[in-house]
């Protein structure tokens, strides 16, 4: 008997009678539907989102107090996720409907019946809950954004978040913990640098490329709009990010694997765009390494670079990422392994996919 999987359908069993337990003294409907920024090209978009019966999260403040910031985010974890509800979806005179899952998380896949404007970078698509709504809230419809990258664009960007972008310490429990339980999005940090050097490499050498940026994560979704507003606040360049899912379904609490779920999110992106490169972005505490490798094995040129920022200050680790970075040059691109962003915004004006500024700007920062 696998116990592994047995344990999961036992725990979803449990999790399921403690929904229907709850469902006649909470919400019974759809308060809240939560477009995630998807992407695709001008004939073909993915949408993505959730449907919750929780009441829609206050505004952050930068002056919360830590109790309040640690109630908030009990708030956006404990979801309580709609499932069946049907979707109604629509761009450009172009309509369809789906239905979201036991997660409540709605997918989709829409051709308009005409191909979107070139020019433009983000295409909003409209996104109604049909049924079921909750009494209070009457009409519920919200428009989402998905992400086109125009014919100005050379490259494309993919970037883990945690410790690659936002200060985690995803390697030390405790740290990690009060981080992301204490602390709100106005108050969390980057690394230094981060926000001049993506913006440097969206705007291009030329300052006019809009190459598009990806995040990949292995959060879980309930923080999709802390990391969201935490770019927006920090002025880095927004972008589709794709989390995981943490509910506990019949395979398992988590049903992919940290490599698995980034692998296969990193595999969907490049093979919606197959004629853009990347550059991979990411850091040596967790498989980033190895995943990367992984990718430039599969996808040969198309990885212009992969920058790795140094968490892990062990020996060991920096030598297998030395090993590594062996092995990606000799299929054809670059592994970067630096202590802070100013090598790797270095490395990117010697490639030409930043300008000089940009070098200058996170030097300025980081000083």
């Amino acid at each position: 008997m696998n116990w592994d999987r047995w344990a999961a359908r036992a725990a979803r069993s449990i999790e399921r009678r403690v929904d229907r337990a709850r469902a006649p003294f909470g919400a019974s409907g759809a308060r809240q539907v939560v477009p995630y920024r998807g992407f695709g090209t001008t004939s073909e978009v993915f949408i993505s989102g959730r449907v919750l019966s929780n009441i829609p999260p206050r505004t952050t403040r930068d002056n919360a107090a830590w109790w309040n910031n640690l109630a908030a985010t009990f708030r956006l974890l404990e979801s309580d996720e709609v499932a069946g509800a049907r979707i109604r979806l629509s761009i450009e005179r172009t309509e369809r409907q789906a239905v979201s899952d036991e997660e409540g998380f709605f997918r989709a896949w829409l051709s308009p019946s005409r191909p979107l404007p070139p020019g433009g970078l983000w295409h909003m698509v409209d996104i109604e809950v049909i049924e079921p709504v909750h009494e209070d809230t009457g009409r519920l419809n919200t428009t989402g954004l998905v992400l086109v990258p125009p014919p100005s664009a050379r490259f494309g960007v993919i970037s883990d978040l945690d410790d690659t972008v936002l200060r985690t310490d995803a390697t030390r429990l405790i740290p990690m913990l009060r981080r992301t339980l204490l602390e709100n999005a106005r108050t969390r940090l980057p690394f230094a640098g981060v926000g001049e050097f993506y913006t440097g490499l969206h705007l291009g050498d030329e300052g006019f490329e809009a190459n598009p940026v990806f995040y990949v994560s292995s959060s879980p979704w309930n923080l999709y709009s802390v990391l969201t507003e935490f770019l927006e606040f920090q002025k880095i360049p927004l972008g589709p990010l794709v989390l995981r899912d943490w509910g506990i379904s019949d395979q398992g609490v988590l049903p992919r694997g940290h490599g698995e779920h980034k692998l296969g999110a990193i595999r969907q992106i490049l093979d919606a765009f197959p004629h853009l490169p990347f550059i991979l972005v990411g850091d040596s505490g967790q498989e980033d390494p190895e995943i990367y490798r992984d990718v430039v094995h599969e996808y040969g040129h198309r990885i212009l670079a992969v920058y790795i920022r140094n968490v892990t200050p062990e020996p060991a680790r920096a030598r297998a990422i030395g090993e590594l970075a062996e092995e990606v040059r000799s299929v054809g691109s670059e592994l970067l392994l630096s202590d802070d962003t100013l090598a790797a915004a270095r490395h990117a004006a010697e490639r030409g996919w930043v300008g000089e500024r940009t070098v200058s700007r996170v030097a300025e920062v980081i000083r």
